[in-house]
């Protein structure tokens, strides 16, 4: 795996509202350092309240909502582009299915923990935060920073509203399931997934039913709304009666 996938880079909890506050500065043409600043002033009373520290817990989120929404980047420049011209037309109760996209290209880290907690509540209907922390580390390795990430991540969720705590400590249960019915916005999504793979492919079945996208409930796509949008994917046939989804090479 590249170093893309194999880091985990998102390692501090994120609030959904942080993520909309920094899609809408750029959508209102911010950039760079206003940017930056504007994320300080609105961070200053909930994160680190009284620090400055140059790589305190503030400036590690404003870095991870900067490479989210406010640095075009390559390969996701098409993406994030696609993804607030999405923001800036859909209705707000669909935004959270765009920010989880956008995360979860950006850091294919959020994806593998997504990825883990959605096998777990298929399996069992719950997901303890030993057994997350356990599979990560088989796929991350023995470090302390892969559980103390996983851990925040999980709370992410929590806080998006996608998992609800039981009435048991440590022990989690589904949240909200959001319905995806706007086809742009599908392929969109199924397009960030990929960003998150690191083979960059997929069967267009294993995508709709990928356990990663846990919050969401996606319809079957029809084949024409994937030739026909805009996005960055290439389709072609795959045994009998499947086709594999790829992203363009560039």
């Amino acid at each position: 795996m590249t170093n893309r996938f194999s880091q985990i880079g998102c390692s501090q909890r994120l609030r959904l509202e942080w993520l909309a506050e920094t899609a809408n500065l750029v959508l209102a043409g911010q950039r760079k350092e206003a940017l930056r600043d504007a994320l300080q002033e609105i961070l200053r009373h909930e994160v680190s309240v009284g620090g400055e520290a140059k790589r305190g817990n503030r400036e590690k989120i404003i870095t991870i909502l900067l490479r989210v929404w406010g640095q075009e980047t390559k390969p996701l420049a098409g993406l994030q582009q696609r993804g607030l011209e999405l923001l800036n037309n859909l209705p707000p109760t669909d935004h959270i299915s765009i920010h989880w996209g956008m995360v979860s290209a950006t850091y294919p880290f959020w994806a593998a923990v997504a990825t883990q907690v959605g096998r777990l509540l298929r399996l069992q209907g719950t997901v303890t935060v030993a057994q997350l922390q356990r599979r990560l580390r088989e796929q991350y390795g023995e470090r302390e920073t892969v559980a103390r990430a996983a851990r925040r991540v999980l709370q992410s969720f929590v806080a998006w509203g996608v998992v609800a705590k039981t009435a048991t400590k440590g022990i989690y249960q589904a949240g909200q399931v959001h319905p995806v019915e706007d086809p742009w916005v599908m392929v969109w999504l199924l397009e960030a997934s990929l960003h998150a793979r690191a083979n960059g492919a997929a069967p267009l079945r294993d995508l709709l039913q990928s356990p990663s996208l846990f919050p969401f409930m996606l319809k079957p796509l029809p084949l024409p709304y994937l030739l026909a949008t805009p996005n960055g994917l290439d389709i072609v046939p795959h045994g009998l009666d499947e086709e594999l989804v790829m992203l363009k090479k560039s």
